[in-house]
């Protein structure tokens, strides 16, 4: 099934999406987030933005430890790491999450349909990439929902 969904579909654009996307760059993307919320005297919002993304990302570090599942043979060598769950998935899930919760109301539908497309971007480029199985793709996202989910519980209660 793997090399059904990544057949032909290889190729820079892919690897600009995960550039993007990348779990380290992502932590960038988050601060200046917070920067944005803090500037707005958001500050409550400001540190569950980073709280949620960094919760999610040790989540998924724990669980790449523990699990310890070896990338597809085809991936390219400039990945590293182990393959479950996938990084990207996870920061870029956890991040779509958090925009829709902020700013969804605001923007409106077009601002969620763009969320999800790149979303399901960052998907295809895993996969296409050969960096990953479609399961990694799913235990990421499981994975973004809960902690997030959690997150939005624990921001909530304050």
């Amino acid at each position: 099934m793997h090399q059904q969904l990544v057949k032909k579909h290889d190729g820079y654009k892919w690897q600009v999406i995960a550039f993007i996307n990348d779990p380290k760059l992502m932590v960038v993307w988050d601060v200046l987030l917070a920067g944005l919320l803090l500037n707005e005297e958001r500050n409550l919002t400001a540190i569950w933005v980073l709280g949620t993304l960094g919760f999610a990302d040790a989540s998924g570090i724990v669980m790449k430890k523990l699990i310890r599942r070896r990338r597809p043979i085809m991936h390219s060598d400039m990945e590293n790491g182990y393959s479950f769950p996938s990084g990207h998935v996870l920061g870029a899930t956890t991040m779509g999450l958090i925009l829709l919760q902020l700013f969804a109301k605001e923007f409106g539908l077009i601002f969620i349909i763009g969320i999800v497309a790149l979303w399901v971007m960052v998907i295809i480029s895993r996969l296409s990439l050969k960096a990953h199985y479609p399961s990694d793709i799913v235990g990421a996202t499981s994975l973004a929902i809960v902690c997030f989910s959690i997150s939005q519980q624990l921001f909530l209660a304050f």
